[in-house]
């Protein structure tokens, strides 16, 4: 078997390390709100991995924007990226849905007003038992 198909943990953190060295000005932007429990004492993890199906024969995996294991919450930013491809959106947040995992999705245009936006995911993360 082909080693870039086998099912690699190293690879996937490294991958995710990646992505936390690079985010998005809006990610930055809201990380600086998130981070440090500052939203009801909430920690949020950015760039985190979240595994799928288990399977061990390939990648199975999504990287959530940022991910509250507390209330079982992704916060995912969409970019212009999503508008391309809004099949994939759906099919991700169908698998997430398979995992009791719950996703707010927050255009990057709403992190003009990210008073109103920090008041969003208190809401959010408020109705969720």
């Amino acid at each position: 078997m082909d080693k870039v198909n086998r099912f690699d943990l190293n690879r996937i953190k490294k991958h995710a390390r990646e992505l936390r060295k690079d985010m998005t000005d809006s990610e930055t932007l809201l990380w600086k709100e998130l981070r440090g429990r500052k939203i009801g004492g909430y920690k949020f993890l950015r760039q985190h991995p979240i595994l799928y199906h288990g399977n061990l024969i390939r990648y199975n995996y999504f990287i959530a924007d940022f991910y509250c294991a507390a209330k079982k919450v992704i916060i995912e930013l969409d970019g212009a990226i999503h508008e391309n491809n809004p099949e994939y959106d759906y099919f991700r947040d169908s698998v997430l849905q398979e995992l009791k995992i719950k996703t707010l999705r927050i255009k990057n245009e709403e992190l003009a007003d990210i008073k109103n936006v920090i008041d969003k995911i208190k809401v959010y993360l408020s109705s969720i038992h």
